[in-house]
């Protein structure tokens, strides 16, 4: 498309964002899924209005494609948008009373299909059909290089009210600061010290694992070329933010170490179910970190001001963590993988590697161009295990449409790794989703092995 046929020029579109371009490219091409479970039935209707009067007007770029200009800067162009090309509204066969596994296998379509590069790179799928899960169910597909996971939820909750009073605004749990303790002078020299081994050691290690360093094949891990193109089968637990919050008093650290602590003890389980004898095998996890520093989402109006705390886009890092290795799981502590996941996680923030890798990879997109980093990007995906991203929701239940959302959950889709693991909050509940190739992991398994970890945990807690 050129921008001199519709007399617009080429300095008012506004560049894509280096990641942006990353996650949009030959060899990459990544999407978040966000799933809305409804109370009750959909009705279109409203479903439409609020697309075209509240998320549309969120940002411009749910109004624009990617283009090239003269001089080969990638730029999002606004053009005029059909609603009716980004909703899709489903039509099943057979009439039963529970339509979960189509549902589930029209969702796993979904997350396999890439979007048109000649619209806007978004669309919502109303499925009318109850499940045991929900009544109706509302899918959102947003790709990636539209924002991060904090951008677009953020879009997203700006559509959304809460349930008991839609004037009033969602709240989301606050990340409650540290309390700082005052330090001596020698001990704030050996946290110095300590941050810049930690940095090299990481950073290091975050380039040989981009490079060399491949996890060994494992039952979580097929290690096959073009992964990213197969089928996925998402699956989920839920566990109650109240019984986290005890087994976090107990090893101290924070929820999300307890959540990481969970997931590498139910993989470990799932190993040992597939695979019987001693399991030493080398697992390593992405775990993908918000660079913001803020703690709650802010409005797409505060997002997109010209100097903005938070602004709009891809803020985001991630860190290498090796899951600890365990040659017999079943006697094993379970709050063993808390403290691990908790020791683990702790080091690597007292490190600048992220910021390293951040500026690495900048410097290798001025040399030699964003393909070259995207590939770059896609090999630290797929030398490691998975990736664990996870995100905070309402405090609150919330409607959309008018309609009351019982649960939500979201999944990266286009990674090329046999597992992706997703994590949210909503009403006091963790829900813990797990996009799993479809043929090779055995979702249903793995959801109750990381139920069954969750179990132990929580009984090792008392």
């Amino acid at each position: 498309m050129d921008l001199k046929e519709n007399n617009l020029a080429w300095d008012e579109e506004p560049p894509v964002s280096p990641t942006g371009q990353y996650f949009n490219s030959s060899a990459l091409s990544l999407g978040i899924l966000v799933v809305f479970e409804s109370e009750t039935p959909i009705d279109d209707s409203p479903t439409m209005d609020t697309l075209e009067t509240l998320f549309l007007p969120v940002n411009s770029r749910f109004s624009s494609i990617m283009i090239k200009d003269e001089k080969g800067v990638t730029r999002w162009k606004k053009v005029e948008i059909n609603l009716e090309d980004h909703v899709y509204v489903p039509t099943f066969s057979l009439e039963i009373e529970h339509y979960d596994e189509y549902v589930d296998e029209y969702i796993s379509e979904i997350a396999l299909k890439q979007l048109p590069q000649s619209q806007p790179l978004w669309e919502i799928h109303i499925i009318k059909y109850p499940t045991k899960a929900a009544l109706g169910t509302l899918v959102f597909k947003l790709h990636h290089a539209l924002g991060d996971g904090f951008s677009l939820m953020g879009a997203l909750f700006s559509c959304l009210k809460r349930a008991d009073d839609p004037s009033r605004p969602l709240t989301f749990p606050s990340n409650q600061a540290r309390k700082l303790r005052k330090s001596s002078f020698w001990s704030n020299t050996v946290k110095v010290m300590q941050m810049g081994v930690n940095t090299i050691r990481d950073f290091g290690w975050s380039i040989w694992k981009s490079t060399f360093g491949v996890d060994d094949l494992t039952p979580v891990r097929s290690g096959e070329t073009g992964i990213e193109f197969r089928p996925i089968r998402i699956a989920s637990a839920e566990f109650a933010l109240d019984d986290i919050k005890r087994a976090r008093d107990k090893v101290g650290g924070t929820i999300n170490d307890v959540i990481c602590g969970v997931i590498f003890y139910g993989i470990h389980l799932y190993m040992k179910e597939c695979c019987s004898g001693k399991n030493a095998a080398k697992v390593t996890t992405l775990i993908l970190l918000n660079t913001r520093n803020i703690s709650n989402y802010q409005t797409p109006q505060e997002m997109t001001k010209p100097k903005a705390t938070s602004p709009w886009g891809n803020n985001f890092g991630f860190i290498h963590a090796t899951m600890p290795k365990c040659e017999n799981v079943e006697e094993t502590d379970p709050l063993y993988f808390v403290a691990n996941a908790k020791k683990i996680v702790n080091a690597k923030r007292n490190s600048l590697s992220v910021f390293l890798t951040g500026r690495f990879l900048e410097m290798m997109r001025k040399i030699r161009g964003p393909e070259v980093t995207a590939k770059y990007i896609h090999a630290t995906l797929k030398n490691t295990s998975m990736t664990i991203s996870n995100l905070t929701g309402p405090m609150e239940k919330m409607i959309i449409a008018g309609h009351p959302i019982k649960s939500f959950h979201f999944m990266v889709v286009g990674v090329p790794q046999s597992l992706s693991i997703a994590v949210v909050s909503y009403m006091g509940k963790i829900k813990v989703a797990m996009g799993a190739e479809q043929g090779f992991i055995n979702s249903q398994l793995l959801v109750s092995c990381v139920e069954k970890s969750f179990q132990r945990i929580l009984e090792a807690a008392k």
